[in-house]
């Protein structure tokens, strides 16, 4: 593929040749012009300069071949021919020999003719009784005309080809922090994602270093999250497995009431087993940059309704739901799924905590495009420093019995999708308030 430096060189510098083409066209034609021009003056100059001569010269013969003179007798340039005639047009004076054939003077004024079949330009000036012509070859005017183009087109190409090395030097220069990025992403070893510091760097280059460094963060933090689920898959699952092949071994060795006992806490293990990797794999994708938009919309009175649905487990007396006489039917402005496994997950949590002989409390509230969705349990409560612990990973205090990545779910929901989480610890239990964002109407 082609190269950046040398696109850009043939880009700019087709289009140089093209402006300095067309210049030296208009310039050389211009000179052209000039030139011929300055040539006829010339033949004006010598008919008016013989004209001026000959009336201080004796009167010539009106009859015979014509007198000749030489051109320097009458001033003539060389290469120029010079013709005195009469009105009748006999010849009185020439000073040529050759051409033998005599320049038309019957025209007045420039006129171009063909003499001994070679073209000639002429001018032919009426003085008293006389016509003096003066004339010389195209083919010397064109020499020299020629000569002068060749001289003015030498500098031109000259300039030319010294614009096209600089250019290429320009670009070259202009392109070295481009490859100083390179190398220094070369120098680099596989596995490091600290920010490139490349100074000094144009300013049409600083958003390409900061995109490149924000890319490189972004892969750091995908790494570390496939890092701390790999470590915390591995810490929270061993526990469980042990029991469950200790269960299963005693489960082997004994008989009666014994094995049964063994075979059902084995069972309790594979379901927190199951739970746990659920969570971490719903956590994983939350933090991730999978998509959830599955096309389902749901207001905030279905989102409540399907989260009780799930997190009573067919227990829906548990869960006491306060919806208000008029509620948005507006959508949820986040996939459904996260709206439902985030609330779901706030009432597993106070279910968790609450006695069975009461009822965790849930309410809603839309205010302009927001709903606020309100759990309250009635356990124990948390005591004011263990609050910002709540959404760590695998935190849990002595009365907690899951696996703490229920409320690191619902914060890691809460950052992806722009809703709030707010954490409100009473002597009666818990309180926990959950706003997301609704669709305009």
């Amino acid at each position: 593929m082609m190269s950046l430096r040398l696109r850009l060189s043939l880009t700019l510098g087709a289009a140089f040749a093209l402006i300095w083409a067309l210049a030296a066209a208009w310039m050389l034609s211009d000179l052209r012009n000039q030139m011929m021009f300055s040539l006829d003056q010339r033949l004006v100059a010598s008919a008016r300069m013989v004209a001026g001569l000959m009336e201080q010269l004796p009167p010539l013969p009106s009859k015979g071949e014509g007198t000749h003179f030489s051109a320097e007798q009458l001033n003539i340039p060389g290469g120029m021919a010079c013709q005195v005639s009469s009105l009748r047009g006999e010849i009185l004076a020439r000073s040529h020999t050759d051409p033998q054939q005599t320049l038309e003077a019957e025209k007045l004024g420039f006129h171009d003719q063909m003499i001994d079949g070679a073209p000639w330009r002429s001018f032919t000036l009426a003085r008293g009784d006389l016509r003096i012509t003066t004339a010389d070859r195209q083919i010397e005017r064109e020499a020299l005309n020629m000569s002068i183009l060749l001289a003015a087109s030498v500098p031109v190409g000259v300039a030319l080809l010294g614009c096209l090395c600089l250019l290429w030097l320009g670009i070259g220069q202009g392109l070295a922090p481009l490859n100083r990025m390179r190398d220094a992403l070369m120098r680099r070893s596989a596995d490091s994602l600290e920010p490139l510091q490349i100074q000094p760097l144009p300013s049409e280059l600083q958003p390409l270093l900061e995109t490149q460094n924000q890319l490189l963060q972004r892969i750091g933090k995908a790494i570390e999250r496939e890092r701390r689920l790999t470590g915390d898959a591995a810490h929270e699952l061993r526990s469980p497995l042990t029991a469950i092949k200790t269960h299963l071994q005693v489960a082997r060795m004994t008989d009666g009431s014994a094995r049964d006992q063994s075979l059902a806490r084995a069972e309790e293990g594979a379901d927190r087993m199951h739970r746990t990797l659920e969570q971490l794999l719903l956590l994983a994708r939350v933090e991730g940059s999978l998509s959830f938009d599955d096309g389902v919309q749901c207001n905030a009175e279905q989102v409540a309704k399907l989260a009780i649905q799930d997190a009573a487990s067919g227990d829906r007396q548990r869960i006491r739901f306060q919806a208000p006489g008029k509620v948005s039917a507006a959508p949820v402005q986040m996939p459904a799924v996260l709206s439902i496994a985030a609330l779901r997950n706030l009432l597993d949590n106070a279910l968790r905590h609450t006695p069975a002989d009461k009822a965790v409390e849930l309410s809603l509230e839309t205010t302009g495009n927001r709903v606020q969705f309100v759990v309250r349990d009635h356990g124990p409560g948390i005591a004011e420093e263990d609050l910002q612990h709540l959404t760590q990973r695998f935190w849990r205090n002595g009365h907690s019995t899951g696996c703490g990545l229920g409320l690191a779910i619902v914060q890691a929901i809460v950052q992806r999708c722009g809703c709030t989480l707010h954490f409100d610890s009473r002597p009666d239990g818990l309180r926990v308030e959950l706003t997301m964002p609704l669709q305009p109407a």
